[in-house]
């Protein structure tokens, strides 16, 4: 089994329900939104307002749970670790002790705040990568940045640069795993062996990964070329995005939720 095939960061997963239907600029507002309203929350309501949300959003995306959980499985580290730092580090009203280890109230509670906060984040971006095919983000994140084109912001390329980044994360972790059982074939090891060993595997693991990296970049850069791509030059569409009145009412509805929790932070 692949190391790295339980991991859906950047991947879409096929589907026809509501979330799958919603305009891809309505999602990638949205994302912002959800974000300003999880780090603005700080009382039971605000919590229960910056949630509410994403879990309607979860509920409603028809995508099987085990897919979140292998999506947040790889960060699941960097969470319990924050929550533990917090816990460890913020002095208050201690709740547990052993030795010079302690657990403040104060501590546990910021612990939590940042875990709950990271993981709407977290849950959010992968709704929308999981919900909008590559190609959609491509096309919405150009709509959004036509206004910006005046000011010259590449708008096409930065969303081509994007989305190839999104693509190409399956095929790296591929690449990274075929590097890693070459290296255990040799008698190396990232989990073996002292600090320095491990280093020095682990460079073994970075150089080949940025030399490919490279190599795939001008390959990709040739075929385009090749097939006489010119950016956004006289480009036309199939599909043409269009606002329905389901993407204004939720688009509204969370605004009206970020006001209200802002109002209430600050009250």
């Amino acid at each position: 089994m692949s190391l790295f095939s339980n991991i859906t960061i950047g991947q879409y997963y096929p589907g026809n329900s509501f979330l799958h239907r919603m305009d891809p600029r309505t999602k990638i507002l949205a994302l912002p939104l959800l974000i300003i309203m999880a780090l603005l929350a700080d009382t039971p309501a605000g919590y229960i307002m910056s949630g509410g949300p994403v879990v309607l959003a979860l509920l409603s995306a028809g995508i099987p749970p085990a897919n979140y959980w292998q999506g947040l499985r790889p960060l699941w580290v960097i969470l319990l670790l924050g929550l533990v730092i917090q816990c460890l580090t913020v002095p208050g009203e201690k709740l547990w002790q052993w030795g010079i280890l302690s657990i403040s109230r104060e501590g546990l509670s910021l612990g939590l705040t940042l875990f709950y906060r990271l993981s709407l984040l977290i849950i959010s971006t992968l709704l929308l990568t999981m919900t909008t095919t590559p190609m959609n983000l491509t096309t919405a994140l150009e709509n959004l940045l036509q206004p910006f084109k005046q000011f010259g912001v590449p708008a096409h390329e930065l969303a081509l640069m994007m989305t190839i980044a999104l693509r190409f994360i399956p095929t790296l972790l591929e690449e990274a795993e075929a590097v890693m059982k070459a290296q255990q074939a040799r008698g190396g090891s990232l989990r073996s062996g002292s600090l320095p060993q491990r280093l020095q595997a682990l460079m073994g693991l970075l150089v080949p990964l940025l030399a490919s990296s490279i190599r795939r970049a001008d390959e990709l850069a040739t075929a385009m070329e090749a097939r006489g791509y010119r950016g956004d030059i006289k480009r036309t569409r199939l599909k043409q995005l269009q606002y329905r009145p389901a993407d204004i009412a939720v688009l509204a509805a969370l605004l009206v939720l970020t006001v209200t929790i802002a109002a209430e932070r600050w009250a």
